[in-house]
């Protein structure tokens, strides 16, 4: 047999498995690149702490040096074997490819897909272009060299053939970054001419900028302020949760620039450092700002509360002398914003008697069908009962500052009232579904914070009739030296409100159990599971006809592992 013929061809023929694997991996990776907004620091601290990673990039390294050994020993190691022995060393090596194939991380669930935008195209066609690199270069070189020099030759090709595409596998988490590197010059100029253009139409419409922003309920604010707007109006809001810089450039762009003619831009600001919410401004140049709360999401990001309270007033630092503030007198922080004295117009809202509020929701009455309240304008003393079919003192906050916002804008509560009563809730945030036979599905999965988990749990203490008050949860992310403090308090809260506790697994959750057990909830209706699907089984086997459930967090994708 022919050993210096065969060997260097199926070596060749490999080639492309190598390469299909090193893609397949850089794609998986690129989705979780783009969940972590394409921050090289957070990917790579994503990639550190996720386990299944770590051990496919040391499965990965232990196989490349099992390859690459025999590239290493003496040129007559393997003499006269050294045929055999290549060929051996190639079989290993196809064995390792199956077996890689097999083992590459794999998602048991799927919350957020790969978007395929151009800037996500962009950086997998540089990462495969850098990834192929290596494979391809041990391949080339190898092959092109006289395998007759030397008696080492043939071990040397299946060694670097094999394991060019191992150390390409085990680089993939870096190559992402470094792609990402290279196109910043032109991600850089593109997003400046992006935003430049978003401006100049923006401006164009002639459309009257609201700015909302907070730590949370800014996107339900949104949602029920372009609703009661529309009744008289004609309003339009940046969609689901599109609150960053690029995200409203694009929108304005790819939406409102088809039809720009609206007297309203509802844009929805969120900041995960100081600066980035000033920068929405200069874009969007709000004259009504509104700020919703101040709390520790994103603190892992911000760094601190008071970092937080500064990305949130520059919202309100943004506005012109002759702009309008709203403000939510019922958080303090919030509260000693509207202090700071400007614009010179603030107003206020509170449904807690907070000092100094211009509207006001009293007699607030939280029943299974909705929430009944009645509105006052303390400039005035004008009063209106109004109806919404949402839950929740979170939702009474997001509707009043929507009310507050519609009031100043010229309409009556008399017009008012009645684009409340069909509020619809925003995706995934406290929506409550009854079924058939009675029972209830309470859809609080979006995200968690302590404030919104505390009004879920309000609600699911709501059904007393219940004989089971079921709660799903994964616990409370993103709040840095706050978590295992607030995750414990949310425990605690979930023992006084709920029957039955299921947590799905993470890093968060231990805080939880503890928290629950020390409330002196019982352990035996405690139960943890790996993901939402195990969670679906066991509630499904326990839940009746009237019982309720309330799906309070789900598992974030980035946090899956």
């Amino acid at each position: 047999m022919d050993y210096a013929t065969i060997l260097p061809i199926l070596c060749l023929l490999s080639a492309p498995a190598w390469l299909a694997l090193v893609a397949r991996r850089l794609y998986y990776l690129a989705r979780y690149f783009q969940l972590e907004g394409y921050e090289r620091a957070r990917f790579l601290r994503w990639y550190a702490r996720t386990r299944r990673e770590r051990r496919f990039t040391a499965l990965n390294v232990a196989l490349l040096l099992l390859i690459g050994a025999p590239a290493l020993l003496p040129a007559d190691a393997f003499s006269p074997h050294r045929e055999a022995a290549a060929l051996l060393l190639y079989a290993f090596a196809l064995v390792c490819l199956g077996a890689l194939w097999l083992r590459l991380p794999r998602d048991p669930q799927v919350k957020q897909p790969f978007k395929r935008t151009p800037r996500a195209t962009r950086l997998l066609i540089v990462a495969l272009l850098l990834g192929a690199a290596l494979p391809l270069y041990y391949h080339l070189r190898l092959l092109g060299e006289r395998l007759s020099d030397s008696p080492h030759d043939l071990l040397l090709l299946v060694s670097g053939s094999a394991g060019g595409g191992l150390l390409a596998l085990s680089l993939a988490p870096l190559i992402l970054p470094l792609a990402d590197g290279l196109l910043f010059p032109y991600e850089e100029s593109r997003r400046r001419y992006f935003m430049r253009t978003a401006a100049q139409t923006l401006r164009a419409s002639g459309a009257t900028v609201i700015a909302i922003t907070g730590s949370y309920g800014k996107t339900s604010t949104k949602h029920y302020l372009h609703h009661i707007l529309n009744g008289r109006f004609r309003a339009y809001m940046t969609p689901k949760s599109y609150n960053t810089l690029m995200g409203i450039s694009r929108v304005i762009n790819d939406e409102f620039a088809r039809d720009p003619h609206y007297d309203y831009f509802i844009a929805e600001a969120d900041a995960y450092f100081v600066g980035e919410n000033a920068s929405i401004c200069r874009l969007v140049a709000p004259r009504l700002g509104a700020v919703m709360s101040v709390g520790p999401m994103h603190l892992e990001r911000l760094g601190s509360l008071e970092n937080i309270i500064k990305a949130q007033y520059e919202v309100i630092e943004a506005l012109p002398p002759d702009g309008v503030g709203f403000f939510n007198g019922d958080d303090p922080h919030v509260r000693a914003l509207a202090e700071r004295g400007y614009p010179q117009t603030r107003i206020l809202i509170s449904q807690k008697g907070a000092a100094g509020a211009r509207f006001e929701a009293l007699d607030v009455q939280f029943r299974p069908e909705g929430t009944h309240l009645t509105v006052r304008d303390n400039a005035d003393g004008a009063t209106c009962p109004m109806f919404m079919p949402l839950y929740g003192e979170t939702n009474v906050t997001n509707v009043l500052m929507a009310i507050a916002i519609a009031a100043h804008l010229g309409m009556t509560f008399e017009e008012i009232a009645p684009r409340v009563a069909t509020l619809q809730p925003t995706e995934h945030r406290l929506v409550r579904h009854q079924l058939p036979d009675g029972s209830v599905i309470i859809d609080d999965a979006y995200s968690a914070n302590p404030v919104g988990t505390k009004a879920a749990l309000d609600v699911l203490a709501l059904h007393t009739h219940s004989k089971r008050r079921i709660v799903v949860s994964s616990g409370m992310f993103e709040l840095g030296a706050q978590s295992e403090a607030a995750n414990r308090a949310l425990g605690a809260h979930m023992a006084a409100t709920a029957t039955d506790i299921i947590l799905i697994r993470s890093p968060q959750t231990s805080a939880v159990r503890e928290g629950a057990l020390a409330a002196g909830f019982p352990s035996e209706r405690l139960r943890e599971v790996a993901n939402l699907e195990e969670a679906a089984a066991y509630y499904r086997g326990i839940m009746g006809a009237g019982d309720a459930l309330l799906l309070l967090t789900d598992l974030p994708d980035v946090y899956a592992a």
